[in-house]
C-alpha cells in the first residue's frame, strides 16, 4: 500500500478504537443516571418527546423508532420546528429526552424554557456535564466523548455511536422493566418477514397432507417422479399404512439416484430416502421452523410436519415460509 492508504487505514482503526472506548466508558459509569432516567420515564404514561439538531437529530429520530416499536410510545421533536408549533404534541408532564454532544446547541437552549412551563422532566445526553443543558437537566448521562476521532476531530463519530448506545441501553432497559415480550414485539411487526416468524404457525404456511406427494417405501424410482411431477413441492414424503412418517425423499435425492447404473423401475423409495429427517409440528411458530431449515451445516428446503405421534400433516417448503400472507 501507498503512504496515503496507509494513512487512510490508521485513520478507519484510529476511529474504531475510540468508539470502541467510548462504549466501553459508557458501560463503565451509566448505571447510576440511567436509574434516574428510568425512575422518570417509568413513572410517565404519556409520550416520551426526543429532540436533537443535526447529526444529533437523526439518531433522536432513531432513538425514538426503537423506543415505539419496543413498546414505549416517543416522538421526535424537531428543536427549531418545536418553536413553530410543533410544542404542541406535548402534554403537559411528558418527559424530555435531549441530545446535544456540547449541550450548548441555540435550538436547544431556546426549548428548556418552554420545557419547563410544559412540567417535562429532562433527561440530557452530553459530553458536557457543565452545559446550560447539563444545568437546566433532571438527569444527565454523560456520553464520555469530548473529543471525536476523525482526522479533523470535528465529525460526529465518536459521539454519535455513544448517542446511539446510550440511547439502545435506555430502549433495552425499559423492555425489561416493562416485561416486554416476543408476542408484544410481534403485535406491533405484523408485517414483513419478523412479523411472520412471530405470528404465524407452520400450520397457517404449510402445504396440507392432500398437497403433497406421498408414497411407501416399494414404490419405484419412477413412480415417485411421477408422483413429485404432479405434486411439485420438492419433496415427498414416505409413510405407513398408519400415515406415520418413515422418511422423506427429494429432488436432490432423485438426482443422485439417477447417476447410478441401474434401471430406474429397480430402485425404491426405500433405497433414496432420508430415514430419519428433521421434522416440525404445525403448532411451531414460522420463525423457529426457519431455524431449523437454514441453522445448519446442511440446510434443508422443505420439512416435513408431523403430530405428536409422528404422524405426517404436511410440508413446509422454505419458499413458504417467505412468501407473503394475509392477515385478514
Amino acid at each position: 500500500m501507498n503512504d496515503l492508504m496507509d494513512k487512510a487505514i490508521t485513520a478507519a482503526e484510529a476511529v474504531l478504537q475510540s468508539e470502541e472506548a467510548v462504549i466501553h466508558y459508557l458501560r463503565q459509569t451509566i448505571k447510576a443516571s440511567l436509574i434516574n432516567a428510568l425512575d422518570i420515564l417509568l413513572s410517565h404514561r404519556g409520550h416520551i418527546i426526543i429532540s436533537g439538531i443535526g447529526k444529533s437529530g437523526y439518531i433522536a429520530q432513531k432513538i425514538a423508532a426503537t423506543l415505539t416499536s419496543t413498546g414505549t410510545r416517543a416522538i421526535y421533536l424537531h428543536p427549531a420546528e418545536a418553536l413553530h408549533g410543533d410544542l404542541g404534541i406535548y402534554e403537559k408532564g411528558d418527559p424530555s429526552l435531549i441530545l446535544s454532544k456540547s449541550g450548548a446547541s441555540e435550538e436547544i437552549l431556546r426549548l428548556i424554557p418552554m420545557l419547563k412551563q410544559l412540567h417535562s422532566k429532562i433527561i440530557a445526553l452530553t459530553a458536557n456535564g457543565h452545559s446550560e443543558l447539563a444545568k437546566n437537566a433532571d438527569v444527565t448521562i454523560d456520553i464520555g466523548c469530548h473529543e471525536e476521532n476523525d482526522p479533523l476531530k470535528i465529525v460526529p463519530t465518536t459521539s454519535a455511536v455513544a448517542f446511539l448506545a446510550a440511547g439502545d441501553a435506555i430502549a433495552c432497559a425499559l423492555m425489561c422493566a416493562k416485561g416486554f415480550t416476543q408476542k408484544d414485539f410481534a403485535m406491533i411487526h405484523p408485517a414483513g418477514q419478523i412479523g411472520r416468524n412471530l405470528l404465524l404457525s407452520v400450520g397457517d404456511m404449510m402445504t396440507p397432507l392432500e398437497g403433497v406427494a406421498c408414497l411407501n417405501g416399494n414404490e419405484t424410482l419412477r413412480e415417485i417422479v411421477i408422483l413429485m411431477t404432479e405434486k411439485p413441492l420438492g419433496g415427498a414424503l414416505v409413510l405407513d399404512k398408519n400415515r406415520r412418517l418413515e422418511g422423506l425423499i427429494t429432488e436432490g435425492d432423485i438426482r443422485r439416484a439417477l447417476k447410478i447404473n441401474k434401471s430406474i423401475d429397480k430402485i425404491f423409495a426405500k433405497d433414496i430416502m432420508t430415514n430419519i429427517p428433521r421434522t416440525v409440528g404445525s403448532s411451531v411458530l414460522l420463525g423457529e421452523a426457519l431455524n431449523i431449515m437454514e441453522s445448519s451445516d446442511s440446510p434443508v428446503y422443505v420439512l416435513p410436519v408431523v403430530d405428536e405421534t409422528h404422524c405426517a400433516l404436511g410440508l413446509l417448503r422454505l419458499h413458504d415460509a417467505y412468501k407473503k400472507y394475509s392477515f385478514t
